[in-house]
């Protein structure tokens, strides 16, 4: 009995492990292109993948023909772009969750021309990134950020710059903890610069199931004035913080050959005025003997960051480094410390500036009302008023810079609408002109336009419209505060009494057409009566 309880212990425990490695809650993995109809679980990470399809209404599916078997299966897929300057998809999201966000793009000559493109990657109204490709034959490149988003959907938005046309592989998002990767001020984004697992002893890349947040580590050129240590490491045995760094990375290090010496690495900045922050995870990994310490200052070109340090956490900066063309890293031991520093693993993150607001929420929710009620055929992609170079078709909105974009102007003029005036116009509340005309628009001028308390301008001209003119419109009219256009709707009228004469005009043209078919029905009768008098005298 007492065996058969321990190996179902066993039992459950493998289950437990299974079950929490096998954990995506959190994962958004697109695979882009990819039909709707399919779905699969990796096969070298387990991460599960759906398709892109209910995502974006824009773009096409294209497929790359594998010239060996090492193309990984999400990477098969793209989605092209060849109309419109900026397609976007919509994701939904919780907002103020941090995430870490990944668009992955492979070539592979899908077009036929071995000339890789390069466009603008976007995030709603800001920039991530130019894509650009190495001249390596695979044109393989990622971007990767960490985001937290302040609306309850992200867009990213693929624009043609006129250098060939955008594409995109695959779309990976990944919730973090809120605590960790903070940056200042809150409005702004780490753009991922480098991730290295610098004691690595397989020359292999980690990532999910290794990682629980699928960060990718990537093994680290050793120095000749450094050595690899390694241990075999539990959980129990690795300081857990925020950051959450995988045991395969964190059961190895380096340290210095000459234990005097320091470690020291180095990466440089594309201008002086990039920002990055550093994030160093460190995990002891030899047993010390009660004799023994290691503690170690941190300095960033020659300037103190921290210390002492000893290596059970994750140290990083707490303000952007910046106004250098190199950064040079040092931990150098302390004069008390019997043992030399190590270095786990390391990541550096560029700051990017995501200051351009988005777009008002409810005025967007209103705009894709508005497009759904009329199915409008523009491409109507991304935020609706920034940037400037990319506001919607029809659309002018109040940009000063300080404050949230708002919606100040709608043109669906000659757009081919039907149907009556949509309720959903009334919420753009900052609206100053609105222009309808030219269209076949029926049914009423509605009452909910006298809400629009902003609007200066209203033309609904060349239209179907019936009935009277809202009292407070012709108001407005008569006192200059709103110039309004009804003209060429024929049905329309501006006072009761164009409504009384359009109801007694049919009934006159009615009464008069009766008396006609009267009087010719008595003479039609007057006649057939004299023929047949005449016919019996």
């Amino acid at each position: 009995m007492k065996h058969f309880l321990l190996v179902l212990f066993s039992v459950l425990t493998t289950i437990l492990v299974l079950i929490q490695a096998q954990d995506q809650s959190g994962f958004i993995s697109i695979d882009c292109g990819l039909p709707a109809h399919l779905n699969y679980s990796a096969l070298d990470t387990g991460i599960n993948y759906i398709s892109d399809a209910k995502f974006i209404d824009t773009g096409v599916t294209k497929r790359i023909t594998p010239t060996n078997n090492n193309i990984k299966q999400e990477l098969e897929y793209l989605r092209s772009f060849p109309s419109g300057v900026r397609n976007c998809y919509k994701i939904n999201v919780t907002s103020g969750t941090k995430y870490l966000i990944r668009a992955t793009f492979l070539y592979g000559s899908y077009d036929g021309l071995d000339k890789p493109p390069q466009f603008d990657l976007h995030f709603g109204p800001n920039v991530v990134a130019t894509v650009r490709f190495s001249n390596h034959t695979s044109h393989f490149t990622y971007r990767e950020i960490i985001y937290t988003p302040s609306q309850d959907y992200i867009q990213p938005c693929f624009v043609n710059t006129g250098n060939g046309t955008p594409f995109i592989s695959v779309i990976e998002l990944r919730t973090l903890n809120n605590t960790a990767y903070v940056t200042y001020p809150a409005n702004s984004v780490l753009s991922f610069w480098k991730r290295s697992d610098v004691g690595s002893i397989t020359n292999l890349q980690y990532r999910y199931k290794d990682d629980v947040y699928d960060r990718i580590w990537f093994p680290w050129d050793l120095p000749s004035d450094l050595r690899r240590l390694s241990t075999s490491l539990n959980k129990t045995d690795l300081n857990q913080s925020s950051y959450k760094p995988p045991e395969i990375v964190m059961s190895t290090a380096v340290t210095p050959v000459n234990a005097s010496a320091p470690i020291q690495f180095q990466w440089d900045a594309n201008n002086v005025n990039d920002r990055f922050y550093l994030y160093m995870h460190f995990n002891e990994v030899e047993e010390l003997a009660e004799n023994e310490t290691r503690e170690f200052n941190i300095t960033v070109n020659d300037k103190f960051l921290y210390g002492p340090v000893t290596p059970y956490t994750t140290i990083f900066s707490t303000k952007p480094l910046t106004g250098a063309p190199r950064y040079h890293v040092s931990l150098s031991k302390k004069d008390n410390s019997t043992l030399p520093p190590i270095l786990n693993a390391f990541e550096v993150y560029k700051q990017r500036d995501f200051s351009i607001s988005e777009t008002q929420q409810d005025d967007v929710d209103t705009m894709t009302n508005i497009k759904n009620a009329y199915g409008v055929a523009r491409n109507w992609q991304g935020d609706p008023c920034a940037p400037v170079n990319y506001m919607w078709e029809g659309l002018n909105c109040s940009s000063d810079g300080n404050n949230i974009p708002r919606i100040t102007s709608l043109n669906l003029s000659s757009s081919g609408l039907t149907g009556e005036i949509s309720s959903s116009i009334s919420k753009l509340t900052m609206l100053q002109y609105l222009d309808l005309s030219n269209n076949s628009l029926n049914g009423p001028l509605p009452d909910f336009l006298m809400q629009l308390r902003s609007l200066k301008i209203l033309n609904v001209g060349k239209n179907k419209l019936t009935g009277l003119v809202p009292s407070e419109l012709l108001e407005r009219s008569k006192t200059g505060s709103l110039s309004l256009s009804v003209d060429d709707n024929p049905d329309l009228c501006m006072t009761e009494s164009c409504k009384k004469k359009n109801i007694i005009v049919p009934l006159v043209a009615s009464f008069s057409a009766l008396v006609v078919i009267i009087f010719i029905s008595f003479g039609f009768w007057i006649f057939r009566r004299q023929k047949g008098t005449s016919q019996i005298t």
